[in-house]
Parts: C-alpha cells; structure tokens; sequence
C-alpha cells in the first residue's frame, strides 16, 4: 500500500513509500482511508522527524477487519477515527475505543475534520467548567480549534471575545456570535475564562485580563516563543489567579468522537473546512499550513469512493480553496 512519510525536507516535507499494509492488535480495527485531516502542529514534528514518525492522526474511511476480539464496529462500518499516528496511508489500524460510526448524512471529508481539534475543544471547554453567562477571551481562535470552542462555548451561554490575527481570519467567528478583536490588549476585560493558546507576550497580557479568582486556561504555543511571567507583575494584577497547564491527550477517545459526529448530525457543530484536496497534494498544504494560508482544517482524500463535504463552511471537490488564515 500507500503511505507518505516524512523527508526532513522542508520544501517538501513527505513523499509517498510503498510499505506492507498494517497488521492490527487484537483491539485495532483495519480502516481503509478515504480522508485524512493534518494540523499545524503535525507540520512542526515534520521540521525534524523523528525515526519512525508515521504522521496522520485524524482520519476517516470505511472499516475492512473488524477487531479480533469483538470489540468495534463490523466490516463495511463507515468511521472516524484518531489513531496515535499513521493515518496518512491507504489503509491505518486503529484502536476500537478511538473510532466512533458516521451516519449516512456525515460524509467522510467532514469527518475526518473533527477529531483533534473537536476533541481538543470538547476536553477543554470541560476543563473551563459551566460557562452560561460566564465572559470568556480564547486567544489563537482562528483555526479549527479556535472554531469549534467559538461555536460550542456561544451555544452554551458564554459571552466570548476572540483573538484572531485579522479581520478575514474572525469573519466566521463573528457570524457564530463571538465579539472578535485582532490583538490581545484590545480585548475588553475582566474575564472569568481565558483560553491561551498564543504563548510569547501573548500569555501575560491575558492573563492580565482575568478576573480575580479566574481561571487562565494555557492550552498551546502558537507562536513558538516562550512565554516570561514575571512575579511583580502578578503582584500587581489581578489576585487568586489560576493558571491551569492542559493538553488535549490521554484516555479513550471514541465518546468523543461519538459527541462530535451528534453535535454535526444535529446541525449544532459545522466544521470550517478552508480546502480539500488529493493527498497528491499533501506537501503543498502541509506548508500552507505552517505558513498560515489556509483557514480552519485543511482534508486530504485518498481517492478510494471518498464523498466531498457540503455545507456552510466546506470546502468541496479536490483542490477546493474556501478560506485562508491560520489554522491549528
């Protein structure tokens, strides 16, 4: 079969192998790929690969060997599906508790936009705790991260500001109820909630911002540059502040991904997809990626009986452009 894997070739950073079609585990489903999603940050790993990197960790496609002990969906289930790596391939095991069914009206392109950055949004606004009538400032809001926390956390009854880098980057968020400002200091505090995702200066001036008793949310790096608190500032700002380091990974993600596919089943949760395109193509959007030209997610198809996504905020058909601006 099919995989790409990474060069270390910055202009070019992977080129498709002929590799043996993977075994699964005993608790793995063998899913053949119809679409595959990258992120932002899968575009840093391929900087400096690691030996044995198989990127690919958001996918969808149609399950062809069910599980060995029982567990998962049968053969012919459509999925989606968050593998620990290797989804860009022909075909990917993944575990039965990281697949969760699609239904009929979810296509595969829309699919495989959810699980990283849905999961990501899900586990995170969990973390913020009840929001209704609660402000909320989200820095970095303009990827696919950014979107769904933006449309869950409005439908829940917070009052959300946005950060985004421009105003083509906020439109759609401004359209999902957000008030959207274009840097960090103009966001009209205090704020119950803040989710930082920029880092730099970026973190400090936020965390100016937060109430006394809030909560400060540090959930990424965008900007890659470390970020400096110093101690007489905090003296000086707002007190009881609690600064809460997260990370989206770890347990079972199968009821995630079981919530996503409901929220966009029930027209509640619309993935902002900026283009589609052959995975021929994977090279190229993975540096448009990095480079920030492309808004929301960006999905890959493999070509094997993959359906274009339709819908407010899809991109459709191969090579399809819907939007540019930064992505996560």
């Amino acid at each position: 079969m099919r995989r790409l894997i990474p060069t270390g070739d910055a202009a070019r950073p992977v080129a498709f192998a002929e590799v043996p079609q993977p075994v699964p585990e005993a608790d793995e489903a063998l899913v053949k790929v119809e679409a595959f999603a990258p992120n932002r940050g899968e575009t840093f790993l391929l900087e400096r690969p690691r030996p044995g990197l198989l990127p690919g960790k958001d996918i969808a496609g149609l399950v062809v060997q069910a599980a060995a002990d029982g567990s998962g969906p049968r053969v012919g289930t459509r999925v989606v599906g968050h593998p620990a790596q290797g989804g860009w391939a022909e075909y990917a095991a993944v575990p039965t508790h990281s697949l969760a069914v699609l239904p009929d009206g979810i296509d595969s392109v829309r699919a495989a936009a959810l699980p990283l950055a849905g999961i990501t949004a899900l586990r995170l606004l969990r973390t913020a705790g009840a929001l209704a009538g609660r402000r909320v400032l989200l820095t970095g809001a303009s990827g696919g991260v950014g979107h769904y926390v933006t449309e869950l956390a409005v439908a829940a009854g917070a009052e959300l500001t946005a950060v985004t880098a421009t105003p083509e980057r906020g439109a759609r968020l401004g359209d999902l109820g957000a008030e959207v400002v274009h840097e960090v200091a103009a966001a009209r505090g205090e704020f119950d909630v803040v989710l930082e995702s920029t880092g730099g200066p970026d973190l400090p001036v936020a965390l100016s911002k937060v109430r006394p008793g809030g909560l400060l949310v540090w959930f990424g790096q965008a900007s890659r540059t470390p970020a400096t608190l110093d101690f007489f500032d905090l003296l000086g700002g707002p007190e009881g502040v609690t600064i809460r380091h997260f990370h989206y990974a770890g347990g079972h993600y199968g009821a995630d991904l079981e919530t996503l596919v409901r929220l966009v089943e029930r027209d509640r949760l619309h993935p902002e997809i900026g283009r589609t395109a052959d995975w021929a193509d994977t090279a190229t959007t993975l540096i448009d990626l990095r480079e920030r030209r492309i808004r929301g997610k960006a999905v890959l198809l493999t070509g094997t009986g993959t359906e274009t996504g339709t819908g407010a905020g899809t991109g459709t058909g191969t090579g399809t452009d819907t939007g540019t601006g930064a992505t996560r």
